[in-house]
């Protein structure tokens, strides 16, 4: 029994209606979006949303992308199919949510530029702030500078980083280097590294300027004080961070060094951390990004001054996120020159952290290993 001959020409019917089920056209988040935003502006604007500009445009977005949730949904289920309809609501609720992530992010930066790159220039960053009296006019006039603030900030984040880093970064290498997993000292240093990461800021502080109360008195304000106080902040990020990059590198590594006769402490010092060290630099970078803009620690640890002060064991020290902190909540006699001082210290901070995590790449870079060809 001969089987009927297929024409080439006929379409196949059955496969062709369940491969052509309805598509949107491939513009149509473009046209949703739009769309949405369209009638979530004027939705907002009738409502007299955008008498405060910044919540208008926050619920501006916020009503965008829930229409466009809900409109793209709708759209894919009637003219597609239920998966395809879920599969672009999914899409859609990473994309909504994504960009809903961004708008804190981008306010913040926006806030911090508008309002502190008037004050950035020379004179503000090379200044010590403070005010002068002339004798003549008996006037008090206010000056707007952070250089005492530029100083502070460095030295006492430079001594936290370099007290944190070695103390970190040996005891990731014990951990996973040394230390078997029954070991005790293991779990205890464990767990205490997993306490010291869930410790808040302000009791960083509080234990240093303790500490130093019961070594050299009452009022123990110092740049060194606030840099222990970091420390505690520190040391366990950059435990994690390097114990984390130490487990990724391959075992195989480790036991063809040890093939070839190197004994322990050079192979992790030849092989191993120089495997791990763009990892490791990027978990150092994220710990001085997390101490550099702490207030609370600093201001209990170290108080704050207008007056420049380079030593950090003795008396007290000005930093940036402190300046701008007390430019605004303890203005001088010209307010609006102590919050204008406050922006511009909080928009030094940020391109400071900037320059940091610029410098750490290219240290990662030069320093990681080189694959052969």
């Amino acid at each position: 029994m001969t089987s009927p001959a297929i024409d080439p020409n006929r379409p196949a019917t059955g496969i062709t209606n369940s491969l052509a089920s309805g598509q949107l056209p491939r513009l149509i988040n473009v046209w949703v979006t739009v769309g949405a935003l369209v009638v979530s502006a004027g939705v907002v604007a009738l409502l007299g949303g955008y008498s405060n500009p910044t919540n208008g445009v926050t619920g501006t977005l916020v009503l965008t992308g829930l229409l466009y949730l809900i409109v793209i949904t709708i759209a894919s289920a009637l003219v597609e199919n239920g998966r395809k309809a879920v599969d672009r609501l999914v899409r859609g609720l990473v994309t909504v949510a994504f960009l809903l992530a961004l708008i804190p992010l981008v306010s913040t930066l926006w806030t911090v530029v508008s309002k502190g790159i008037g004050q950035l220039n020379w004179s503000f960053i090379s200044q010590t702030g403070g005010s002068s009296f002339d004798p003549e006019t008996l006037e008090v006039t206010q000056r707007v500078g952070a250089w005492q603030a530029i100083v502070g900030t460095l030295e006492i984040t430079g001594i936290a980083t370099l007290i944190s880093v070695p103390i970190g970064i040996l005891t990731a290498i014990y951990l996973v280097e040394y230390a078997q997993p029954s070991n005790l000292l293991r779990r205890v240093v464990t767990f205490l590294v997993d306490v010291m990461t869930g410790i808040p800021s302000i009791v960083a502080g509080l234990f240093a300027f303790a500490l130093f109360t019961l070594i050299v008195g009452p009022k123990a304000f110092s740049g060194f004080s606030a840099s222990v106080a970091l420390c505690v902040l520190m040391i366990p990020i950059v435990v994690r961070s390097t114990e984390e990059m130490l487990r990724l590198v391959p075992m195989d590594l480790r036991e063809a060094s040890y093939a070839l006769g190197v004994n322990r402490s050079l192979t992790i010092i030849k092989v191993v951390l120089r495997t791990a060290v763009s990892g490791i630099i990027t978990g150092v970078m994220l710990a001085i990004a997390r101490v550099i803009g702490e207030t609370a620690p600093i201001f209990i640890a170290a108080s704050f001054t207008d007056n420049f002060n380079a030593n950090p064991f003795n008396g007290p020290m000005q930093t940036l996120p402190v300046l701008a902190y007390s430019g605004i909540k303890f203005p001088g006699q010209d307010i609006e020159a102590s919050n204008d001082a406050a922006w511009g210290a909080a928009l030094l901070l940020v391109l400071l952290v900037v320059v940091f995590n610029l410098i750490a790449r290219i240290v990662a870079v030069v320093f990681s290993p080189k694959s052969g060809r």
